[in-house]
């Protein structure tokens, strides 16, 4: 490999929201952290040289968006997804959950229903009920080893009322990476009862060999009409700190009330570092990004194999993407609090906790492998050992 993804950065007092938590989040200072899904990979060294020379430049006042940063969003999108999309369709956001929660606010009505495919990432949750909405929950299906949509109830909520879909594709926690003919039904209930379509696809990059992403808003010009879609380089880069996201949506009307908002908020200006970053990223991050996906897909297949020897009683869902790792731990016997204190307190190991996702998480485990197969071998080491030991006593 050209680039060493075994390679150990200390990241402990750097003002990590990962690493330097431990005694405040954990009770355990020194806990060994696999939870919050950013990566302990360097990013690439195209990403690191373009912002030391904008720090360099040592005048950091406002700053613009050049053609060339929209141009490498929509040549990367038609190179990797084959999904053509034009630059006056780009709006910027800070950050996903920002999208996120601004399409709740504009796209629903106080007290309206709005509906998620749960379990899912936790923030879909509070984006809803921040905003004085209800979450709609059309649980997943846990069918052969994966998630599968329930099509009977999602259309059940549809007739109830609700207008409003937040989609997580590439799905999280669970890895699925939805196959066209799952999305084609989807969007054909949506299109039938007016449903507005909110996709998440932050984690469209990081799919594995046979499990193409594609984009909702790709299957049909009518379907791009309803659907509104959260991206992001920073999952795939590494770069979350740098709170940067883009929003695509080719209804006109749409994309003229989201910008309308962010300009109302102020948050519709440059950002000094973000964009430059993006722009090496897409042009020339490709190789880092394909290597590393190589090297996590060794992560998975050790943990995999790990689970199997060693602690046969955790069932691991097998990702079809994303770097992260859903676990039914429901034959160790333990509730919410019992798998909190055998990670936290037994193993010094922190997971991310299942019910967080919703209740149909509880008893299960999300576990971050985007980081050097050391530090992986030595979380699992932890966790069996103690999970095996408080099976003895």
């Amino acid at each position: 490999m050209a680039y060493n993804f075994d390679q150990l950065n200390d990241r402990r007092n750097t003002r990590s929201y990962k690493w330097d938590q431990g005694g405040k989040l954990f009770g355990e200072p020194d806990i060994l952290p696999l939870w919050v899904a950013d990566m302990d990979f360097l990013a690439p060294p195209a990403i690191q040289e373009v912002l030391k020379q904008r720090a360099e430049l040592g005048i950091y006042g406002y700053a613009i968006r050049t053609d060339s940063y929209l141009e490498s969003i929509v040549n990367w999108f038609k190179r990797r997804h084959y999904w053509d999309i034009e630059t006056n369709w780009i709006t910027d956001s800070p950050s996903i959950v920002t999208s996120l929660s601004l399409a709740v606010d504009l796209f629903s009505e106080p007290g309206g229903q709005v509906v998620i495919q749960s379990p899912v990432y936790y923030p879909f949750y509070d984006v809803i009920q921040s905003n004085g909405r209800v979450v709609a929950k059309n649980s997943l299906l846990l069918q052969n080893g994966r998630f599968e949509m329930d099509y009977e109830h999602l259309e059940s909520l549809f007739k109830g009322g609700a207008k409003l879909l937040l989609l997580c594709s590439p799905h999280n926690p669970g890895g699925r990476v939805w196959e066209r003919e799952e999305l084609l039904k989807l969007g054909e209930l949506c299109l039938q009862y007016g449903v507005i379509v909110i996709s998440d696809e932050i984690h469209c990059d990081l799919t594995f060999p046979g499990h193409p992403h594609i984009p909702f808003a790709s299957l049909s010009p009518e379907l791009a009409d309803i659907t509104i879609t959260c991206l992001a380089a920073t999952k795939t880069f590494n770069l979350p700190g740098l709170h940067t996201s883009f929003i695509v949506t080719s209804n006109a009307s749409l994309k003229r009330t989201i910008d309308q908002r962010l300009k109302t908020l102020s948050l519709h200006m440059a950002q000094h570092f973000a964009q430059d970053a993006v722009e090496v990223a897409y042009n020339e991050g490709e190789a880092w990004l394909d290597e590393m996906m190589v090297y996590v897909k060794g992560n998975l297949d050790y943990t995999l194999a790990y689970l199997a020897e060693h602690l046969p009683e955790v069932k691991p869902l097998y990702p079809e993407s994303t770097y992260l790792l859903w676990m039914d731990c429901r034959e160790l016997g333990l509730d919410i609090k019992g798998l909190k204190d055998l990670m936290f307190r037994q193993a010094k190991v922190a997971f991310s906790e299942g019910s967080v996702f919703g209740t149909e998480g509880e008893g299960w485990l999300r576990i971050n492998l985007a980081c050097p197969r050391s530090i992986v071998e030595q979380a699992l080491r932890q966790f069996c050992d103690a999970a095996n030991s408080s099976k003895r006593g």
